[in-house]
Formats: C-alpha cells, sequence, structure tokens
C-alpha cells in the first residue's frame, strides 16, 4: 500500500507537470500575436518563383569580348594553359569538392531558384547547394570576411535586381586559370527579356587582374518540369576507404600541404 501511495503520488506530480507545460505552451488571451506585415512589400516585386534552367541556346551569344589581363595575371593564365596542355585540366577544386562560388556558380549547368522574404532576395543553386543571401537596402562591408559566394546587397531598380558583391575567397576564380585578388568586385543585374525568360549580366572589377572591367550574360529559362535535386558535395570531402577499411591516398595533397601528412605515422604510412 505504501508503494502504491508513492506511486500515486508520482503519478500525480507528473500530471501537474504536464499541466502546467501545456499551459504555458499556450498564447496568452488579449495580447496581440505580430504578424509578417513586411511581406507586403514582396508581393511588388516581379514573380520569379519557379526552377530557372540555363538557356543553352543564347550561351556563347551573350559572352562578352575577351578578359583583358594585367602582365602578371596573363603570365599566370599562360602557365596554366601549358600545364593543361601536358596533364589535361585541373581537378584539384573537383577533388577536394570546392564549390565554384562566385562568378562561377551563376554559370554552371544547373537550374538556380529565387526565394523572397522580406529585405532579402535568396538564391539557390543546384551545384554544391549554393545558397546567395542578398540583403536589400544595406551597405557593403567596408573590410569583408572573404566567403566562396562573396557578401551580397542588393535593391530593385523597377523590376530589375541589382546586385553588388565583395569579399570571395581566393579559393575560386573568375575564369579557368584567371585568378582574382580580394580587391575583385561584381555588379550584376537581373531582368526578364520575355515571358519565361530571365538575363543576368555580370560585370567583374579587379584592378589586380583585369585592365579593365569585363562583362559577360547568363541567360536562364522557366522550366518547372523537374525540381531542384540534392547535390551534396562538402568542402575537402575526398576520402575513399580501401578493402581493409583505411583511407587511400589520392595523391592529390601538394608539397606545401598543412594536412598533407595528417594520420601518418613517422614512417610516411
Amino acid at each position: 500500500m505504501i508503494g502504491g501511495k508513492y506511486l500515486l503520488g508520482g503519478a500525480a506530480v507528473l500530471a501537474l507537470c504536464a499541466g502546467g507545460t501545456l499551459a504555458a505552451q499556450e498564447p496568452a488571451k488579449g495580447v496581440p500575436v505580430a504578424r509578417a506585415t513586411e511581406y507586403q512589400e514582396v508581393t511588388q516585386w516581379p514573380d520569379w518563383t519557379g526552377i530557372w534552367y540555363p538557356d543553352w541556346s543564347k550561351l556563347f551569344s551573350n559572352r562578352g569580348k575577351p578578359m583583358v589581363l594585367t602582365p602578371k595575371a596573363q603570365a599566370k593564365l599562360d602557365a596554366f594553359n601549358e600545364k593543361y596542355k601536358e596533364g589535361g585540366p585541373p581537378l584539384y577544386a573537383q577533388a577536394h569538392c570546392l564549390p565554384p562560388g562566385m562568378p562561377g556558380m551563376m554559370q554552371q549547368p544547373y537550374p538556380i531558384e529565387f526565394l523572397y522574404s522580406p529585405g532579402r532576395v535568396t538564391i539557390i543553386t543546384e551545384a554544391y547547394e549554393q545558397v546567395r543571401r542578398v540583403y536589400l537596402g544595406q551597405q557593403l562591408p567596408d573590410d569583408p570576411d572573404l566567403f566562396f559566394k562573396g557578401n551580397s546587397v542588393g535593391h530593385w531598380e523597377g523590376d530589375t535586381l541589382v546586385v553588388d558583391s565583395n569579399g570571395f575567397s581566393l579559393l575560386t576564380t573568375i575564369a579557368p586559370g584567371v585568378e582574382h585578388s580580394e580587391k575583385m568586385t561584381t555588379h550584376e543585374k537581373f531582368y526578364l527579356t520575355g515571358p519565361g525568360e530571365m538575363m543576368e549580366e555580370i560585370t567583374i572589377v579587379d584592378p589586380e587582374v583585369l585592365m579593365e572591367p569585363y562583362t559577360t550574360k547568363v541567360a536562364f529559362k522557366l522550366d518547372n518540369s523537374f525540381p531542384i535535386r540534392e547535390y551534396i558535395c562538402a568542402e575537402n570531402n575526398r576520402l575513399e576507404s580501401g578493402e581493409d577499411g583505411a583511407n587511400i591516398d589520392l595523391k592529390l595533397d601538394g608539397e606545401d600541404d598543412p594536412f598533407a601528412n595528417l594520420g601518418q605515422d613517422d614512417s610516411g604510412n
């Protein structure tokens, strides 16, 4: 009986606690609940919802004139091209799962998607599941952290989205063999050229690499036939397992790689 009383008392305490928890979760009566009124602003923007695929029919007609490089940047590109002829395309970025970042992420053969929220336009790309957050009505940082996608701010000029970005990771490139400096900035304009047709103009400025600003265009076409798919590839995710479960050395590390000997013993194994 005594044990039964203890059990009954414990059950009563649990019931009271549960009741108190439920009561605490209920909204207080008479207290107004804030509403997302700022979404009224979003309804004034052009509706770009849906999936946008690169329009390959306009791929080559939208390319700008060739980049004019500084002598130092041109020398690096020439060395890159010579190495390319000897050993084929470099696969360092792909082997280490490095995302293309900006500006390359907007020129991938994969779809993109626009999401709207008050004060922000979010651009999602299928390739590497990259996400760009464009903050509206804000200023770029003077001393930005370096990110693969950079730091982006924007504003609307009618139905055109204007985006300025800075602070790009030095692991990204302007084009194959064309590296950039921390001073690189991009200026983009997104607008519709017809029903279900979008154009992106991107101008790249980097005084240490480019003799003059470089402008190119990328065309997209609305196609909701296929949704954006999952694309998993984590940065530095490069290890494979052998039959015994041990990691296989893919021989991708350079002599200056600080992680080249990670996990090896004194004998180098």
